[in-house]
């Protein structure tokens, strides 16, 4: 079962009707016992940083998540924020992140004038490397992304897929079984459905 871990954050409701379209068994889970009990697990994320850590910290589901994923190595994605939330930090706020990934989290700093943030809309993605979260996807897939800020990777080989705004940036991310991705694959269309699948069978 996927789980769609619930701290009263993000698209919930949406990654769920992905996933009945898919045919894929999923659920939210809002407590630990729900979490350690979920074969793969989907962190979303609206909204600021800090707000995003506060809330996943108060909800008592971090430790559980860290549990699921350093000693029972449960498949993760993070989406937009929830992406975010899995580097070391982030420049819109002071709260550590999970520190899954070797990472930071920056704000766009567009050179024109005509690039306004946050980034928003539809956006090609280039895949860096082979990947069963990106199977069948064509590359320049178009996925739908809104944000102000992107994670810059210390390690490129942690770089899953690259878009451009102004400069590039890591439109998705990977290490082992962790995933994280900057767009919304819930608002993508087919494109999302595929990725969605593709994590669910990954």
């Amino acid at each position: 079962m996927i789980g769609v871990i619930d701290y009263g954050v993000g698209n919930l409701g949406s990654i769920l009707n992905m996933y009945r379209k898919l045919g894929v068994p999923a659920a939210t889970v809002g407590d630990p016992q729900a979490l350690l009990a979920a074969d793969r697990l989907v962190l979303p994320g609206i909204g600021a940083f800090d707000a995003c850590v506060t809330r996943l910290r108060d909800s008592g589901l971090e430790a559980p998540l860290r549990e699921a994923v350093t000693a029972r190595d449960v498949p993760l994605l993070g989406i937009c924020v929830g992406m975010q939330m899995l580097t070391a930090g982030s420049e819109e706020g002071t709260l550590p992140g999970l520190g899954f990934f070797p990472a930071r989290t920056v704000r766009f700093q567009p050179a024109s004038a005509d690039l306004k943030v946050p980034h928003m809309g539809w956006n090609e993605v280039r895949w860096q490397a082979a990947d069963p979260l990106v199977a069948g996807l064509e590359d320049q897939a178009r996925f739908y992304f809104v944000h102000s800020f992107y994670v810059v990777c210390d390690q490129p080989a942690d770089q899953l897929g690259t878009a451009t705004y102004g400069n590039d940036f890591a439109a998705a991310i990977r290490r082992g079984r962790l995933y994280g991705v900057q767009f919304h694959p819930e608002k993508s269309h087919r494109f999302g459905l595929r990725l969605l699948d593709n994590f669910a069978r990954s």
